[in-house]
């Protein structure tokens, strides 16, 4: 019996050519397979690494300086021997007198551009997509797209140029007609809206990019089918465009979610004076003040990280009730 299980050992043996690999074997080849097809496709993965570098440097590296929230930074003693303590900076900005009125300022802006801009670019995206003459829809394309690509200072300096008491246009109209001027820029109650205003006329064009995109991929077989089954332009745009586009509308609105929590910097700051500042202050301008005017950068980072946890909190809630009501979500 032990020379027949001998003998079988070897026919086995001799069937497969070799034993079988140990694990250290098997990982240097999958390492080396892996290699060889880095080299073989050494081009693409140049091009991904400008990508990879930018988020080394740029968004993981940075994320050791959160530490900041927790130490009393100075610069003196430098980063790892400023003094720790704690969560005393997040008590700070908590107990804070405008912390409830910076919360609120930052969510009311980010509420009207979600009801009153995020709407627009699909509803610009699909008229677009129904002008016919090639030649006529880029022209309005290129227009459309043209205020993205101004600065904020010139955008603010057109609305002080259109709104302000003395030298606006609107007013000038309004003294025009036998009424009273009227204090736009320096009223709280119209901060909010020439906020909204300045957003929706800068970048409705340049959401309809990812819009138009998306209609684009549609097949248009659908809507040759619906033609002969005699739906009109508005029955395929409600049937047929809007269902296509919706994945990419879903993404965008939770993504648009979590940053609820942010405001544009740049805006709020060459739009706001003493007069608006109990609309107009927002977490952005709080970081800005404390970190970099007064020198307190613990602040700061403080209000930075407090912005990233409600950022990621909407995210994933949001996402989760997506998914929850049978749509696709962001992962």
């Amino acid at each position: 019996m032990e020379g027949k299980e001998k003998k079988e050992v070897i026919n086995v043996k001799s069937i497969s050519g070799t034993a079988p690999p140990s694990p250290e074997i098997v990982t240097g080849g999958r390492g080396r397979r892996l290699w060889q097809q880095i080299v073989a496709h050494k081009w693409i993965y140049l091009l991904v690494l400008p990508g990879l570098l930018y988020f080394l440097v740029f968004r993981i590296a940075p994320m050791w300086g959160l530490l900041l929230a927790f130490k009393d930074y100075n610069p003196y003693l430098g980063f790892m021997s400023s003094e720790w303590v704690g969560l005393q900076h997040f008590r700070e900005l908590f107990s804070s007198s405008k912390f409830y009125i910076m919360l609120r300022n930052t969510f009311v802006i980010n509420l009207f551009g979600l009801v009153f801009f995020f709407p627009l670019p699909i509803l610009l995206s699909l008229m677009l997509n129904e002008v016919r003459h090639d030649l006529f829809k880029r022209i309005n394309q290129s227009i459309v797209y043209l205020p993205h690509f101004l600065s904020w200072v010139v955008v603010a300096s057109m609305t002080f140029f259109i709104l302000s008491t003395d030298i606006g246009i609107v007013n000038k109209i309004i003294y025009a007609m036998g009424f009273e001027t009227v204090s736009f820029l320096s009223n709280p109650n119209y901060f909010w809206g020439i906020i909204t205003a300045q957003n929706i006329w800068k970048e409705v064009g340049w959401g309809t990019i990812i819009f138009l995109a998306a209609i684009a991929g549609v097949d248009p077989q659908r809507y040759e089918a619906a033609v002969v089954d005699g739906a009109s332009r508005l029955r395929q745009i409600w049937h047929i465009t809007l269902p296509a586009i919706r994945p990419t509308i879903i993404i965008l609105l939770i993504l648009r979610l979590g940053n609820m929590a942010d405001v544009g910097f740049e805006q709020i700051l060459l739009m706001m004076n003493p007069l608006v500042m109990s609309t107009a202050e927002v977490f952005d301008t709080y970081a800005y003040v404390h970190g970099i005017l007064q020198g307190q950068v613990s602040i700061g980072v403080t209000v930075g990280m407090f912005k990233g946890v409600v950022g990621l909190v909407l995210v994933l809630g949001s996402n989760y009730v997506v998914k929850r009501l049978g749509h696709e979500g962001i992962y």
